[in-house]
């Protein structure tokens, strides 16, 4: 996998970051992919907790497909399930995704299904960890989700289990100003 670091000077890096992270933006990111997709206008984040209701999983399903079909750019963790039912929707489609681990990506391996999409330029696999982060935690997730967040435009929530971390992630957004929609 080849890794580009973009540091804080460079053009590709992404504006909103110190924007709206001030002092706690990375000083870099990680990428592998085509870098253009970070600054593309109307982002769209996905978040849903690990345990979410059936008739909220075909929302998700039917919701996740229409983006998918309206070639909107699409962020996220991807790591719940449910998420992960979201990437592998929306890696059957044409538009383009932003995949962010909670952990570095020079170690990684790229997954089979990932190859195409990275190939023809609409997959881009960002992180703001280094190399030495090559694990992930309940720590980085959070930093993760922070990441996220500041590349959407709007963040999109499946569902947030009550009182758990998806949650309390939720209440900080709003309390911050973000364009947060709910299924």
């Amino acid at each position: 996998m080849d890794v580009v670091v973009l540091d804080e000077g460079d053009s590709r890096y992404p504006a909103m970051l110190p924007k709206h992270l001030g002092d706690s933006a990375p000083a870099s990111v990680s990428i592998c992919g085509n870098a253009d997709i970070l600054n593309r206008p109307d982002k769209l984040a996905i978040f849903c907790s690990a345990k979410c209701p059936g008739e909220l999983i075909l929302k998700t399903y039917d919701f996740v497909c229409s983006l998918r079909d309206k070639g909107v750019t699409t962020v996220g963790g991807f790591h719940s399930p449910m998420e992960q039912e979201c990437l592998r929707l929306l890696l059957r489609g044409t538009q383009p995704v932003i995949l962010c681990p909670a952990r570095g990506i020079a170690a990684m391996r790229l997954r089979k299904e990932w190859r195409k999409p990275l190939d023809e330029g609409r997959l881009l696999i960002a992180s703001p960890f280094g190399e030495k982060q090559n694990r992930m935690t309940a720590r980085l997730a959070e930093k993760r989700n922070d990441f996220v967040a500041t590349l959407a435009d709007t963040i999109v929530v499946s569902y947030a289990s009550p009182g758990g971390k998806t949650e309390r992630f939720c209440q900080r957004l709003i309390a911050s100003g973000k364009n947060l929609i709910t299924l």
